[in-house]
């Protein structure tokens, strides 16, 4: 009977001192390298390798005791890729929560409207959060990639916020700008005016990029987009300064001359009739619906007034004259 007592104490002893033993490791602050750490699991990693990871990142964890916590906690199949950052005061079973909840770090880029794809292509390079998967791509890779019918890449983004996993490749945030766009721009053409002059959704696309950089007041966009419009059903000349700016590429030093307007280029709406081949830059939304639905109009010219608005005019000689008021003066 006393052995008996005595093996029964030493079991008991032994169940508390794991059952504390236990409760230690869970709930101790992990010792760490430095006061926060960030490190990033691989997609499809498996428990025992994102514990690699961490310990290596510099949480003093041994691999194998994260690995036997999930196992226990049977969430050894649940952990989720992304860019992590933990902080000091951290604890083995918060750690777990963390990777299961899948609380990764994310990042942002902002598509702005009226940037084109020279720009954005420059703004993903230079992005450190990012993988560069397209630096060295041409821009025909890079629809090949994507999947686009389009030849050409300008204007098939969708200006917006885009949020991603730290270490996420470029082309994943182009594929999402890409299929953002295209319900924008099929919602547009279905709600286009019926006797518009446009011929498919790429024109009111290029339309609508131009309309983009001509606004500097959002009020403006409708009115714009019908002199255009206007211009269009006459066979006139559009005679769109940024179509000429977007011909010349990286030759235009910012300032505009008159020699420029007479330089034949396929963008250059002073020497050509009609649309240009392509978009200029990435219209947003309000551009979209003002070049299909612009409303009536009789105005064939307009000239910025100088605080962002613009003055429209219905014939040549009372543009002129406001021409003379507004930019000569």
């Amino acid at each position: 009977m006393r052995t008996f007592k005595i093996v029964l104490l030493f079991v008991l002893l032994s169940f508390l001192g794991v059952v504390v033993g236990a409760n230690w490791f869970t709930t101790r602050h992990l010792p760490m390298r430095s006061d926060s750490i960030t490190f990033s699991i691989p997609p499809k990693a498996s428990l025992r390798q994102a514990a690699q990871i961490i310990e290596s990142a510099g949480v003093e964890l041994p691999a194998w005791q994260l690995e036997l916590l999930g196992r226990i906690k049977g969430r050894s199949s649940k952990i989720k890729a992304g860019s992590y950052e933990i902080e000091s005061g951290i604890t083995a079973t918060g750690l777990l929560d963390k990777l299961t909840r899948g609380d990764v770090l994310f990042s942002e880029l902002v598509m702005v409207e009226g940037k084109n794809f020279r720009q954005i292509r420059a703004q993903l390079n230079e992005h450190a959060d990012l993988a560069h998967d397209t630096a060295k791509l041409s821009d025909a890779q890079i629809l090949k990639l994507l999947g686009a019918k389009e030849s050409s890449a300008e204007g098939l983004f969708f200006p917006d916020t885009y949020l991603f996993d730290k270490g996420s490749s470029d082309l994943d945030v182009l594929r999402r700008a890409y299929k953002a766009m295209q319900p924008k721009i099929e919602r547009a053409w279905a709600q286009r005016e019926t006797t518009t002059p446009l011929k498919s959704p790429y024109e009111l696309l290029i339309l609508a990029s131009i309309v983009e950089k001509e606004t500097g007041l959002a009020a403006d966009r409708p009115e714009v987009a019908a002199v255009f419009i206007n211009r269009l059903r006459r066979n006139m000349l559009l005679q769109s300064d940024p179509t000429v700016i977007y011909g010349l590429g990286e030759q235009f030093d910012g300032n505009l001359r008159k020699i420029d307007l007479i330089n034949d280029t396929p963008w250059n709406t002073y020497t050509r009739v009609g649309l240009p081949p392509t978009p200029i830059a990435m219209p947003g939304l309000a551009s979209l619906m003002a070049a299909a639905k612009p409303p009536p109009s009789d105005m064939l010219y307009f000239v910025a007034r100088g605080d962002g608005s613009s003055e429209f005019s219905e014939n040549l000689d009372a543009h002129n004259a406001a021409v003379a008021k507004y930019q000569k003066r």
